[in-house]
Formats: C-alpha cells, sequence, structure tokens
C-alpha cells in the first residue's frame, strides 16, 4: 500500500510536488515535476497496486458561481484560523472544463469517490487545514508567498512545517521523512537566495502533508472529516479539535479592545520553540548523560536511563490548551517545563526513593510529584510515577524527570496505548476503566511482594567464598554481590554491570577472594568513613564498596587503570574523607 501526495500546480508551467509514503510510514519519494506526463510516469510505480492518492486540487467542481458546498463547510470551521478555502467554480477558466485533479485521476485510473472501498483510489485534500488540525496552529504557517512577506519570513515559516513534519515521527499514524531526500529540501530553503527557489522546496512540502493526509485519513477514519459530497465536490481533512481556538490577531491602533488582555500567540510560540528543537535536543542528552552519571557514581540500581525532546507537534497541542474556554498557558515557550524529559525505570519502589533521594542531593529539585500517592489519596489505582522539575548544576534549561518501577511503566505505556492511540467503542469506556484499574491494584501489589523478595533475600545472603571453577581470577559477581548485601544490608542494590566491573577493579588491587576482600574491610573504621561521607541518600553497595576501597588505598586506587576516566571525581571525594 502507498499513500500518495500531490501539490497539483494549476497548470504545467509551475511546478507540482509529488511524495510517496509506503505503509510502513516511510516517505520513499518526493520530487518536482511539470507536466502531466511527468506526473504519471514519476507515480507509475506506486499506484500499479493499491494506493490512496490524495490531490491538493478540486477534483469535482458543478456550480457555476460561488463556492462549492465543501468550501463553505469547511470554510464554516477553518476560516477563522486563516485557512478556509478559495472559491472553486465553473465560472473560472481552469474549471470550465474537466478540472486538472479529475484529468490525472483518470489518467492513473483511480475511484475520486471518498467512500469507496477499491484498492486504489483518489481523494481530494487541502494542506491548509490539515496542519491547523494536526499541529493545533491558531492559524496557518504564513510560508505562502503573498505582499508583505519577504524571504527571510518565509523561509522561517517553511523551516517550522517541516520540523513539524519531522514531529510526526512520534505521532500516530507515525510519519518518517528523515533520509537524504528530506535533508536535501531542508538544505535548500536555507541556502534559499530567491523566492522562487523556496516555492519549489514549498510544493513538495506540500505534498508530503498531502501523502500523511492520505495516510491519516486510511488509519483514522473515526478521526476525519469529509466536507461535501461526490456529487457537488467534497474535501477531506483530518477533524478539527473541538477545544483548539484561533489565535486573536494584533490589536491596531484605537481599536476599543486594544487594553483587552491579549491572548498568547501559540503560532509564534510553536515557531520560536521549532527554532529552538535542536538546542533542546542537545539539553536532553546532557541531562541523560548527567542522571546517568549521578546514578552510577552513587551505584544506584536501574534498569535505563532514557531522555526525550518534547516534539513539536506536543509542544503545540500543550501550548494550545484550554480550560473554561481561557488559554491554560499564558507564555508557553516557558511554562511549559517537560520540553526536556529524561525517565529512569527502576526495579522497585526502593529504588525509586533512592534515586529521588540522590537527584536532590546533585541537583536542584524545583518541584516533586508523586503521581501515585496522588492517585491513592483519592482511593484510586492508576497511574503511578515520580515526577521531579530539576535543574542540573551549571545549566539554565530545567529537566522533567519521570522515575518508576518496570511494572508502573509497563502498565503506564500499555494503557497509554490504548486509550489515547487506539479506539475505544464509547460503550467500552467504562469496562476499559474498571479493568485498567484493576490491573493498577495488581501490579501494585506485584511491586510490593517483589519488594519483600527483595528484602529477604538480602537477609538470607551471607559472604560465602567464590568458587573457582574455570580458572578465572576474578570473584565472581554474582557471589560479590550476595557478599555485599550481608557486608552493607542497609544498601540497596546496584546494576548487574556494575558488579562485574567492581570485581575487576578489585583484581587490579590483587584481591581475588571474599576472603581477603572482607579482612580488607574488616581493618577500617566504617562508622567514621559514613560520617565523613555524611550520605544524604541511600548509595548503592557497590558504591559503598568503592568508597571503603578508596578510604583504604587512597592514591593508589586512584590510580588504578579501572579509574582511569573518573580521576577526578575519585580526588574530590578522597579529599571529602580525609576532612579537607
Amino acid at each position: 500500500m502507498h499513500y500518495v501526495g500531490v501539490d497539483l500546480a494549476w497548470g504545467e508551467r509551475r511546478p507540482t510536488g509529488l511524495a510517496v509514503v509506503d505503509a510502513a510510514g516511510r516517505l520513499v519519494a518526493v520530487s518536482a515535476v511539470q507536466t502531466d506526463d511527468e506526473i504519471e510516469a514519476t507515480l507509475a510505480p506506486y499506484v500499479e497496486g493499491p494506493c490512496l492518492v490524495a490531490i491538493d486540487a478540486p477534483l469535482i467542481v458543478r456550480n457555476a458561481t460561488g463556492n462549492r458546498p465543501a468550501e463553505k463547510a469547511l470554510n464554516k470551521d477553518f476560516h477563522r484560523f486563516d485557512a478556509g478555502a478559495h472559491p472553486s467554480n465553473t465560472g473560472k477558466r481552469e474549471f470550465s472544463d474537466q478540472p486538472r485533479g479529475a484529468r490525472l485521476a483518470a489518467r492513473l485510473g483511480l475511484d475520486i469517490n471518498p467512500r469507496s472501498g477499491r484498492a486504489r483510489r483518489g481523494i481530494e485534500v487541502y494542506p491548509h487545514p490539515a496542519t491547523v488540525a494536526l499541529f493545533r496552529l491558531g492559524r496557518t504557517l504564513k510560508y505562502k508567498d503573498k505582499p508583505g512577506r519577504d524571504l527571510d519570513r518565509l523561509r522561517a515559516e517553511l523551516l517550522v512545517l517541516m520540523r513539524l513534519v519531522e514531529g510526526l515521527a512520534s505521532a500516530d499514524p507515525a510519519l518518517h521523512v528523515d533520509g537524504p531526500a528530506w535533508r536535501g529540501l531542508t538544505s535548500a530553503v536555507v541556502e534559499a537566495a530567491r523566492k522562487s527557489e523556496l516555492r519549489v522546496v514549498e510544493d513538495q512540502v506540500d505534498a508530503v502533508v498531502c501523502a500523511y493526509i492520505a495516510l491519516f485519513a486510511d488509519r483514522r477514519q473515526a478521526d476525519t472529516v469529509v466536507y461535501g459530497d461526490l456529487e457537488t465536490g467534497y474535501i477531506v481533512t483530518p477533524r478539527l479539535p473541538t477545544d483548539l481556538v484561533p489565535t486573536p490577531r494584533g490589536a491596531r491602533a484605537g481599536d476599543p479592545v486594544a487594553a483587552a488582555p491579549v491572548a498568547p500567540d501559540i503560532g509564534a510560540a510553536v515557531r520560536e520553540y521549532a527554532d529552538s528543537w535542536p538546542v533542546v535536543r542537545a539539553a536532553t542528552d546532557d541531562y541523560v548523560q548527567l542522571v546517568t552519571g549521578i546514578l552510577d557514581e552513587a551505584g544506584i540500581n536501574y534498569l535505563t536511563v532514557s531522555g526525550r525532546a518534547k516534539s513539536l507537534s506536543s509542544f503545540a497541542a500543550k501550548a494550545a490548551r484550554t480550560a473554561g474556554g481561557h488559554p491554560v498557558y499564558v507564555d508557553p515557550l516557558r511554562e511549559i517545563t517537560d520540553q526536556v524529559g529524561v525517565r529512569v525505570i527502576a526495579y522497585v519502589h526502593s529504588d525509586v526513593q533512592a534515586v529521588v533521594e540522590l537527584l536532590a542531593d546533585q541537583a536542584e529539585v524545583l518541584d516533586d510529584r508523586d503521581l501515585g500517592r496522588e492517585t491513592a489519596s483519592e482511593g484510586r489505582f492508576g497511574y503511578a510515577s515520580r515526577h521531579l522539575l530539576i535543574r542540573g548544576p551549571g545549566r539554565d534549561r530545567v529537566a522533567q524527570i519521570q522515575i518508576r518501577t518496570v511494572l508502573q511503566h509497563a502498565w503506564a505505556e500499555f494503557e497509554h496505548d490504548i486509550r489515547y492511540k487506539g479506539t475505544i467503542p464509547v460503550e467500552h469506556v467504562p469496562d476499559f476503566d474498571r479493568r485498567f484499574t484493576l490491573a493498577a491494584g495488581l501490579l501494585e501489589l506485584a511491586d510490593r511482594e517483589f519488594s519483600s523478595i527483595r528484602e529477604r533475600i538480602q537477609e538470607g545472603m551471607s559472604g560465602a567464598d567464590a568458587r573457582d571453577e574455570d580458572g578465572d581470577p576474578r570473584i565472581d559477581p554474582r557471589e560479590l554481590a550476595a557478599f555485599l548485601a550481608g557486608q552493607y544490608a542497609d544498601a540497596g542494590w546496584s546494576r548487574t554491570d556494575h558488579y562485574r566491573w567492581m570485581s575487576e577493579l578489585v583484581l587490579e588491587l590483587g584481591v581475588t577472594s571474599l576472603a581477603e576482600l572482607a579482612d580488607a574491610l574488616r581493618a577500617m573504621d566504617a562508622d567514621l568513613l559514613r560520617e565523613r561521607m555524611g550520605y544524604r541518600y541511600p548509595p548503592g553497595a557497590v558504591r559503598r564498596l568503592d568508597d571503603a576501597l578508596l578510604w583504604i588505598h587512597g592514591e593508589d586506587y586512584v590510580g588504578l587503570r579501572a579509574n582511569a576516566d573518573r580521576v577526578p571525581a575519585l580526588r574530590a571525594r578522597l579529599a571529602r574523607m580525609r576532612g579537607a
């Protein structure tokens, strides 16, 4: 199945944009041609089999004057967003005979009935209202050449649209445009010296939007509207969100409402966010490294640390939220604080608390919400996650850190996919709610049981010596974990790979058995070490051993080969131990 977008020019002297998306949502072709013969030749490989071709041009025009009924209906919804359709009628020369779009559909052998179930179909679409609905824009992006719009403004607006399209990679259905062709279009926009150069790219980007409309209309029929009908003409577009309101136009001098509060310019905020998105992505990568480093340094046990820069479409949707008819965000760029997001997946509840306490010690915590506790306080089971808003040392941007257990994460992801990305019939919603609540309660019980199992294991672990069955002189990581669980009964578990790393580290010290390690630890003043370190968070077992070995061996430990990448941190710790 192929989804084809055609941004059809009125005549054959101007470029027509073409784009093709496959069933997986990948952009497989994008180009600009001029003649009908060139269009047919370019699209032939993609329309021989099942296909849905979305054409940005009237296919059916019966009325002699004024607007078609489809245009009137669409304009009623979208005109206030600057996304209304221009009149199409047979009084215009381009529609006096068969429209070019209809001729093209006939040449390609497409059924243009929007309700048809045939395998090879064509539909009329219009990108402007589609972008308003898909990206929740308060008004259309002004990337079309009109009087008063200079090259730089057109370039900026077109780049915003392209970044919004890129953001569809996380939408439903997903669109993946990244590739040489798309990167070439981006470079052409950046380097364009004339408006005509932008126009060629604009046509192709519009064609990609048309192709996505086809994909959307096929996969999310309940969220797609057909304005008009087969008899008088129609336009297919994603449904306008019911809570979306247009961005007010700038007040003019002398206007009696000029002194009234001005609603936020969502479009301007989205454009500024689009411009800054590369910086947001870099900040996200930086925070992932920061959090990972903090957890590893402390020896805290966790499954994964991942990050995501808030997508442009997600930012636009959040920026456009209203409550009681009023915007939720007056200044979206400053008030939407989850632009940088990091997620830590831990194993059990005690690990979540350990991560929270550690981050509170190492970064500035601006907000702390325990959503699981909030849900429980309402007498319900449901979404459970700890959300911190932090500012890392020396950083201007803040980051939202989500911390949850593996089971909490599984519930949240599954519930989100089903409830927000799937289609649940209205009559089944109460039953689904009950089942999700039941699952959340069962998973909470499972989380508690896993915590109890870990505590029992820690209580029962002994310091049995490692078995040397294969000639490996290293202490077996599993035996080391058991030993440390007994040695530091109050410490949290560390990551599996950290035990393996520590077994190699002690081997560099010449320690090949747990008995030798136990003798070394008995000779040190553990209480004094804890007093000097003043732990304000529960360090993991490997971190506790790491500190103990640093206390015992000092600079010799710092100089070990395995410690080469953390010398400054170890020396800072050593100075703290010595009371410097």
